[in-house]
């Protein structure tokens, strides 16, 4: 039983990363069916993973982050395990920029 446990402690160890943000970094937040947060009427395997990018307004505690969300997620609780939370990178390909819409009358 000792031997089975020790080999799973190394494996999880060897797999675990630490992950800390600071106050006022950005982060992508994953979407959790359980809490209902969903970006499309419907749930479905190519919807977006992580939402965001938001701000870290506060750290709680060593693994717990206060973020600031837009009031369209006002009815979800914005205090957030860190595994819940990823690093956001900036980049400019993120941006998309807008291009008008040109509607054709005669269809």
């Amino acid at each position: 039983m000792k031997a089975a446990q020790s080999r799973q402690k190394a494996h999880a160890d060897k797999r675990h990363r630490s992950l800390e943000f600071s106050v006022r970094n950005k982060v992508f937040l994953k979407l959790s069916p359980m809490k209902g947060v969903v970006c499309t009427g419907k749930r479905n395997k190519l919807n977006p993973r992580y939402i965001g990018p938001f701000e870290i307004l506060d750290k709680i505690g060593p693994v717990a982050y206060y973020l600031v969300l837009p009031p369209e997620l006002e009815r979800i609780y914005n205090v957030f395990h860190v595994s819940q939370l990823r690093k956001y990178k900036p980049d400019l390909n993120h941006i998309i920029p807008y291009q008008p819409l040109q509607v054709r009358e005669d269809i």
